[in-house]
């Protein structure tokens, strides 16, 4: 059901700020009914949108007045509409635009000549409090239009730090809700986070902590800590996933450097105010296995009650070898897609908001046993060797502290992805499926872990056919 979402005042700069930033935000079925009087700003909206849309800011955008539409090639097309000179409301089937609205970005001025289009965002251009300001309000589903206002924030965020100008292209997104554009203006850019109030506080106390560390992590160019926006130092593109799937060769060495970095991370005293992440609250999110993934792949009753057993388990085992380890600062969602090669080698630092205390295993488990890519078990053990070189820490250990975090970990990735699909409607996440099971078999087969191992074999692997099951409860 429509809604009024925002109304602000805005000058024709962040006007076209505001184009840009939504741009990246529109696809197939988004239909913008642009409304105002003559000469409000409708067309120059527009204008600004399609540019950004199509990647190229000299365009040319004549105005459909005359010719009532005007069609640009892109992915998906766009359909530009005025029809201030409608005689007869029937002419938009000839036009063609009622067809199009399904598979297209559709912008149309003048909207009130023709039947409502069911979910469409209006954007309402008034006069402002001068000649030099409009009024622009926003109304429209706000489950489907909540990211217009974002866009506006975003857009507003950008202009007072100087990037209003900016062009804007997604970047990012992952299984949350936070996502990362890149702005670019002449040679230089940066990056633009959106999150929230709750994410962007601990991930600029988290900057602050490791840069004062002397840890690569981006430079906060501008912040906006209530509105959960920050615009950071953009680190490229290369992160060491792609840059390893380029060359595999380089495997060992950047793998190597990781762990030399996170001896070094262990080698502090936690950070101030993070959450303690000890064997009771790991026991507490391995609930999420069992909650998911035993009754989506259709497990017996035996199976059920193993998977039940699993958390408690856990919690003896924590107690018995990882509890003697003072903890350490883990930046817990720590893999390859999180870390950046930057242009001038450095080992970039992303996603670290989340940071905990805990055993020093934690991350370099992560690491090494990443639920996405299969790491040689070569590096693996040159990997963990540097790192008990460099920390001093007892192997025999640290080898089932690692085991057990490892089954910990892809325990409950195996829960999450199960949730991300049957819940969310995500179900790309179970193609990790195979290999996060093969990972946490190996982890449980350490002979210190035999218990734990005894469960997980009564519990169905995620075969073809198990996944196939999970993926029809998705809803669609």
């Amino acid at each position: 059901m429509a809604a009024a979402l925002l109304t602000v005042s805005a000058d024709a700069a962040l006007t076209e700020a505001f184009a840009r930033a939504l741009a990246p935000d529109l696809g197939a079925g988004d239909t913008l009914l642009l409304d105002g009087l003559v000469g409000a700003g409708k067309s120059h909206f527009a204008r600004a949108l399609i540019r950004a849309r199509l990647g190229n800011p000299s365009e040319d955008v004549p105005s459909p007045t005359f010719t009532l539409v005007q069609t640009y090639e892109g992915m998906p097309p766009i359909w530009h509409a005025d029809l201030y000179r409608l005689s007869d409301p029937a002419e938009i089937d000839e036009l063609g635009l009622s067809d199009a609205i399904a598979d297209s970005i559709a912008l149309i001025e003048w909207p009130d000549r023709m039947e409502d289009v069911p979910g469409a965002l209006t954007l309402r251009i008034m006069p402002g409090e001068n000649p030099d300001l409009r009024r622009i309000g926003l109304a429209g589903d706000p489950a489907r239009w909540r990211r217009a206002a974002r866009a506006l924030a975003r857009a507003d965020f950008a202009q007072q730090s100087g990037w209003g100008d900016a062009a804007v292209a997604f970047l990012a997104g992952d299984a949350s809700s936070r996502r990362y554009y890149r702005l670019t203006r002449d040679d230089a850019t940066a990056v633009m986070m959106d999150a929230d109030a709750a994410t962007l506080r601990p991930y600029l106390a988290m900057t602050e902590w490791l840069a004062q560390r002397d840890f690569d992590v981006p430079r906060i160019i501008a912040a906006d800590r209530d509105a959960g926006l920050a615009l950071i130092e953009d680190f490229g593109d290369a992160q060491v996933a792609r840059v390893i799937e380029a060359d595999p060769a380089c495997t060992g060495a950047l793998y190597d450097r990781i762990s030399g970095m996170l001896a070094r991370l262990a080698g502090f005293p936690p950070a101030p105010g993070i959450l303690r992440l000890d064997g009771a609250e790991m026991a507490r999110q391995l609930a999420l296995f069992a909650e998911y993934y035993p009754d989506a792949a259709g497990a017996d009753a035996d199976a059920m009650a193993a998977a039940a057993e699993i958390a408690p388990t856990f919690e003896r085992l924590h107690q018995q070898f990882c509890t003697d380890q003072k903890p350490v600062t883990s930046l817990r969602d720590f893999h390859a897609e999180n870390i950046i090669l930057t242009p001038d080698n450095r080992l970039g630092l992303l996603d670290f908001q989340d940071a905990v205390a805990t055993h020093p295993a934690y991350d370099l488990v992560s690491a090494l046993h990443d639920a996405r890519r299969d790491i040689p078990e070569h590096v693996e053990r040159a990997a963990v060797d540097r790192f008990l070189s460099e920390t001093g820490f007892d192997p025999e250990r640290f080898h089932v502290a690692f085991a057990l975090l490892g089954a910990q970990r892809n325990l409950r990735i195996m829960g999450i992805f199960t949730r991300l699909c049957i819940r969310d409607g995500k179900p790309r996440y179970l193609d990790f499926m195979p290999h996060v099971w093969s990972l946490i078999r190996r982890e449980v087969a350490h002979p210190a872990l035999t218990e734990l191992n005894a469960l997980i074999a009564r519990i169905p692997a995620p075969t073809d056919a198990i996944l196939q099951r999970i993926r029809a409860q998705c809803p669609r």
